[in-house]
């Protein structure tokens, strides 16, 4: 999916003439960047993709909507798990918004449980697919069935931009967040 790899990257800050030095300053480590990073809370998904009768997915914090109109999102998927190699080669992702109640499936795609790896994964809930042919999981809060657009390279991730062809969601139950290390519940 070479095609996708066309973002423009910038390696360091843009030189502003109002700020001289700024591009100079040093950044914070890695640990102190996960540090501040732990108080963020952020709703819980398990991204999905498939391609030639292989399944991958993991569970992840880092997705954003982009726009409504067209409707958009990113995803940032770590370069080293399988799920990033299936995204690329099939164009297309599911992003499934977990329920409070769904925490098991989050540890399941977060390798949290031990002996539960790659397609054992998915005995964890119950799946199916809208049009992509991505693993929606259900009785989430929303699923998000994508194509990719767009390929951002960035350090140890892809940003995958993508457009929503189908979206599946329901109207009760309580948000699974993560914050400071573990999964928390709230009402909506």
């Amino acid at each position: 999916m070479t095609d996708l790899a066309n973002a423009v990257v910038h390696q360091s800050p843009v030189q502003d003439v109002r700020t001289p030095g700024l591009t100079d300053l040093p950044t914070v480590s890695p640990l102190e960047q996960r540090n501040g990073m732990r108080h963020l809370a952020a709703g819980v998904s398990i991204i999905t993709a498939a391609n030639g009768g292989q399944r991958a997915g993991l569970t992840a914090t880092a997705v954003c909507s982009v726009t409504t109109d067209p409707p958009r999102l990113v995803v940032f998927v770590n370069k080293n798990v399988v799920a990033n190699e299936l995204i690329q080669q099939s164009g297309a992702l599911a992003v499934n918004v977990l329920a409070g109640e769904q925490e098991d499936v989050a540890k399941a795609f977060a390798g949290m449980i031990e002996g539960v790896h790659g397609d054992a994964r998915f005995e964890h809930g119950d799946w199916s697919t809208l049009v992509t042919g991505a693993p929606v999981l259900g009785n989430t809060l929303s699923s998000f069935d994508c194509r990719v657009i767009k390929l951002f390279d960035e350090s140890t991730h892809n940003a995958f931009l993508c457009e929503v062809l189908s979206v599946r969601e329901r109207s009760d139950g309580q948000a699974l967040v993560y914050l400071n290390g573990a999964f928390r519940k709230i009402d909506q």
